[in-house]
């Protein structure tokens, strides 16, 4: 008689802190989309207590001292406490704490978005232990895999490689109106700019100032503007044409990314999902890891670029908003990368880690290296 499925019981441990949310964001759009497709899944997040958005967590969680690769003991007491079937970690983790979800019979997946984090997993230490390792962003911006990590997937037999490409919520036209409505804007005539939850970087502290500058001289100038992030109100004293929003649920953020004009973000994960939703986009690097990233999209016609500079933010965009034919030029190469749903993609991998159905559906391209059980 088969065994039965196993029912999931994640366990997401995102890199977390005061710094950024990227980590975070992509492990809750995973969690929301295991919801969706099973409703029983129970779903845990491992935080740090430095964390703002902690608190606003719809799934319970567990409060660490900081980021939880540096809890070891606790992420430990916390995967024998929970019993996962899987543990999620993105961007952080151990060794030992690797070593303990699999001693605890959990299937172990790996997230990177940096170098430093792939050179991390591609050590045959880890390799041993991941069940799967997803690279956060598409071959083009993380670079494919070199002929030593081939080499080395080819000697260890594991774990399975995908490219996420780009995490984005399917489209939702009655969503779309209803958010353009509120902030009184017309499809296709707003520039949208979102410095994105990487602000306060320690080398970019005043990066939410500086786009939050440009996006009042691009309303000054008169194009409808949407600034989405942290900054301070000119009390009444900014144009018409400016809106700002502290923040917005991802999915209203995506329609509003989808009916614009014109998106002004950082080099993170916001790059690509505007890039995926085939908008023109000017991306300004805030973080180390960012402007390679931009460079690869650049070179790839998909996005052009400016320094983290208000005059220069707004110089650029008040180029492209003239420019109707680069604009379309740029969205066009954008809409052609053809990036995969790294939702679906990382919803399909689950499935075929707990022996779920769909699991066979899974979309081969997206295994580079694959298990022997796969």
């Amino acid at each position: 008689m088969d065994a039965e499925p196993l029912v999931p019981r994640i366990l997401c441990v995102p890199v977390s802190g005061a710094y950024g949310m990227g980590e975070y964001a992509r492990s809750l759009a995973i969690a929301r989309a295991v919801s969706a497709r099973w409703p029983d899944a129970e779903i845990h997040f491992a935080l740090s207590r430095g964390a703002p958005y902690a608190v606003d967590t719809p799934y319970p969680f567990t409060v660490l001292p900081a980021s939880p690769t540096f809890h070891t003991p606790e992420v430990v007491a916390l995967i024998r406490a929970f019993a996962p079937t899987l543990v999620l970690f993105d961007n952080a983790g151990r060794t030992a704490q690797l070593a303990a979800a699999r001693a605890h019979g959990a299937r172990v997946v790996f997230i990177s978005a940096r170098r430093r984090q792939r050179r991390k997993a591609f050590r045959l230490s880890w390799m041993r232990l991941l069940d799967e390792h997803w690279i956060a962003y598409p071959a083009l911006v993380a670079g494919a895999l070199g002929w030593s990590e081939r080499l080395k997937l080819s000697l260890c037999g594991r774990p399975v490689v995908r490219f996420l490409d780009v995490i984005l919520p399917p489209p939702d036209p009655s969503a779309a109106a209803a958010v353009l409505t509120r902030f009184g804007l017309a499809a296709g005539g707003f520039v949208v700019v979102v410095p994105g939850g990487g602000t306060g970087h320690p080398r970019a502290l005043d990066a939410a100032q500086r786009f939050q500058a440009a996006a009042l001289a691009v309303a000054t100038a008169g194009t409808p503007t949407l600034f989405v992030g942290p900054g301070t109100s000119g009390a009444g004293l900014e144009p018409s044409a400016l809106r700002q929003c502290r923040s917005l649920p991802q999915a209203e953020l995506i329609e509003l990314m989808r009916s614009s004009a014109l998106v002004i973000a950082n080099g993170g994960s916001t790059l690509l999902q505007a890039i995926a939703c085939g908008r023109p986009t000017l991306a300004i690097p805030i973080a180390d890891d960012q402007p390679a990233r931009i460079e690869r999209c650049v070179a790839a016609g998909v996005c052009v670029a400016a320094p983290l500079d208000a005059r220069a933010i707004a110089a650029r965009a008040a180029s492209l908003i003239a420019d109707a034919a680069l604009r379309a030029a740029l969205g066009r190469s954008a809409a052609a990368l053809g990036l995969a749903d790294g939702l679906e993609v990382a919803v399909r991998a689950i499935a075929r880690l707990h022996d779920l159905k769909g699991a066979a559906d899974i979309d081969r391209r997206a295994v580079v290296g694959v298990h022997p059980d796969a």
